[in-house]
């Protein structure tokens, strides 16, 4: 029988190295992909989210914990059956126009795809009319911003008032981010969600594309 409690501490203890071996061994003993994905990969980003929002874990945690899911992800992810790895939903990331950073960003897209999410990256620097035809071409569930800087969090309404021109604001939820934004920033622009981190995005997506449309 696979021992998936291997898979989940590697990961849980941002062990990349035996991350990927306890993937591979699971996968030969016959372990199936999608419970490897929602008994060990899922539960372990679920806790190292619980362990930063105590402060036990810190960002430098949190981001070896992702890259330990990120890596046994790429081992299982050819075994998965199609759709599996997208069940909790589709989420579009980026970085807004003029903000080059992308740290922040990366967590959560790491951490969302742990969580069971499809993620569709537009990177940095990214325009309202990048949103719009990433929302266009995979009709996401989620839009999720991200700004680091004061100067760039302006995007954010930007961005939001074009996927309203572009008919396509009412088909998805939008969170926002980045040390530049607030919750009180998220509504004033008439977002629908603020996650003070990285955790707290993905528990706010989950909940959001749990709710009806």
């Amino acid at each position: 029988m696979a021992d998936l409690a291997a898979l989940k501490t590697a990961v849980l203890t941002g062990k990349r190295v035996q991350a990927e071996a306890a993937a591979r061994e699971a996968l030969d003993a016959g372990a199936d992909p999608g419970a490897m994905l929602s008994e060990a990969l899922i539960p372990a980003m679920n806790e190292v989210g619980v362990k930063f929002t105590n402060g036990e874990y810190f960002v430098p945690e949190m981001l070896v914990a992702a890259k330990a899911m990120k890596a046994a992800l790429e081992i299982i992810k050819p075994r998965l059956a199609a759709g599996a790895l997208g069940a909790a939903g589709k989420v579009v990331v980026g970085t807004v126009r003029g903000d080059l950073h992308d740290i922040g960003k990366n967590l959560v897209k790491v951490m969302l795809e742990g969580g069971g999410f499809e993620v569709v990256d537009v990177g940095v620097d990214a325009g309202p009319d990048k949103f719009v035809e990433a929302v266009r071409q995979h009709r996401p569930q989620i839009v999720a911003m991200s700004a680091l800087l004061t100067t760039t969090m302006l995007s954010m309404p930007e961005t939001i008032k074009a996927l309203d021109t572009a008919g396509l604001r009412a088909g998805v939820k939008v969170i926002i981010g980045g040390a530049a934004t607030t919750e009180a920033f998220a509504k004033e622009i008439h977002a629908d969600g603020y996650g003070a981190d990285a955790a707290q995005a993905v528990a706010l997506a989950r909940r959001l594309a749990a709710a009806p449309a």
